[in-house]
């Protein structure tokens, strides 16, 4: 089997596919957003039977609205396209109209805001897995995916966070120890065998760090993946946040507002080397963002977008290092839209991200240009094992017959 893979633009190929991530094909397509409908900052999760939809939400700095349509997809556990039909993993419509937009209002940039619900009214996910929702203009060309699960919850999971559980840097690193049994009050009948079943922990949204644990045994008929290399991960440290919801008085970390030609630029306080510093807890978003506005009732056509400032002073730059600032605000990944420059005027690295109004919270990670097991938070943020992460943690399971992974359960935990 062919494998690339390049962390400074975060994308897989496997014989020749793609991996599909969340993306923005386009620079004009800003504050992506897909939430199962009335729950906001969580992963976009869907249980089978419930009738549950998702709320889709975008804007297009633009001035005319376009026709836009969605379409569905299911994925393999790897999140390679797989070779299910729609009829196979849905009753109704796999793609549909986005019919609902706003234009902004009072705003200096303007912009559209289209938000849609997912799937269909009478539409409904007839298997569980991966999926891959891609918005496309009228052209065809896509301008965003977004991944989504829908799971069937047919086991039972245990899942704790402790400290590490080999004593190495036991004050820095966090274990993840998983349970999977089976659940009599599921309606889905699921035979549990550990050459089936495939354990996914990502913590808070970090695709570069996520783990395919390892099988360690037996608790009766219950199948355990823990005290294996894999279930260790750098704790990392509180994340980072600004609000930029008020544009006339400075909130949170920002610096100062200010403004040119028509646009507003938000100065954020200058970033600092947090690895040598004690741990103190704050509570955040862990990498999470919220569009707000204050003194306004519509942050979603009411939002202006603002330039952000991002700034890290620092005598000389890194040779075989980059700087990458990561979170929701950055779609999670480690490339050029997410990655500083070091600017020698200032002795700094800089960052200039245009984002919509709001609260954010990201860090700086550093990475090389080759996978190694090493801590990306460790030069900057510096780990800590009551960093208080959220794990996700996803339960594949695929027989011998099947054409297609199942997604038995997802479920979230977090350190505290």
């Amino acid at each position: 089997m062919l494998i690339f893979l390049m962390v400074g633009c975060q994308w897989l190929i496997v014989s020749g596919q793609r991996v599909e991530t969340d993306s923005a094909w386009r620079g004009n397509v800003k504050t992506v957003t897909l939430t199962r409908e009335g729950v906001e900052l969580e992963r976009p999760v869907l249980t089978m039977g419930r009738g549950e939809r998702m709320l889709l939400q975008f804007d297009l700095l633009a001035d005319e609205a376009q026709n836009l349509r969605y379409s569905i997809a299911h994925c393999d556990a790897h999140w390679l396209r797989d070779d299910l039909e729609p009829y196979e993993f849905m009753n109704g419509f796999e793609y549909g109209e986005i019919e609902s937009y706003e234009f902004s209002f009072t705003t200096l940039r303007p912009y559209i805001h289209y938000h849609q619900t997912v799937p269909a009214r009478y539409a409904e996910f007839t298997h569980s897995g991966n999926y891959l929702l891609a918005v496309t203009d009228e052209e065809g060309d896509t301008l965003l995916t977004r991944r989504f699960w829908v799971t069937e919850e047919a086991v039972k999971v245990e899942a704790e966070v402790t400290k590490a559980y080999d004593g190495m840097d036991l004050l820095k690193r966090q274990e993840v120890d998983v349970k999977v049994a089976s659940s009599q009050s599921s309606v889905v009948s699921c035979q549990l065998r550990p050459e089936w079943e495939r354990v996914r922990v990502v913590q808070n949204g970090r695709e570069d760090d996520a783990r395919w644990l390892e099988f360690s045994g037996y608790d009766g008929m219950a199948l355990c993946y823990r005290y294996r290399p894999s279930n260790v991960f750098w704790g990392g440290n509180t994340f980072r946040f600004f609000d930029c919801s008020n544009l006339h008085t400075p909130m949170y970390n920002v610096q100062q507002v200010e403004e040119y030609g028509g646009e507003q630029f938000v100065i954020l306080q200058p970033e600092e080397d947090r690895s040598k510093k004690h741990f103190l807890s704050e509570k955040t978003l862990n990498g999470g963002m919220k569009v707000n506005i204050q003194e306004r009732q519509r942050p979603a056509i009411e939002a202006d977008y603002v330039w952000v400032n991002i700034s890290l002073p620092m005598a000389q730059p890194w040779l075989d290092k980059s700087v990458y600032v990561v979170g929701d605000l950055t779609d999670w990944k480690l490339d050029s839209t997410s990655r500083m420059d070091y600017n020698p005027k200032f002795k700094a690295y800089v960052k200039r991200l245009l984002l919509k109004q709001g609260y954010y919270s990201y860090q700086l990670l550093v990475a090389s240009g080759a996978w190694k097991e090493e801590s990306a938070t460790e030069t900057l943020e510096g780990d800590h094992w009551e960093t208080p992460n959220t794990y996700t943690i996803f339960i594949y399971h695929r027989e011998p017959s099947d054409r297609a992974d199942r997604l038995l359960s997802v479920r979230q935990i977090r350190q505290h």
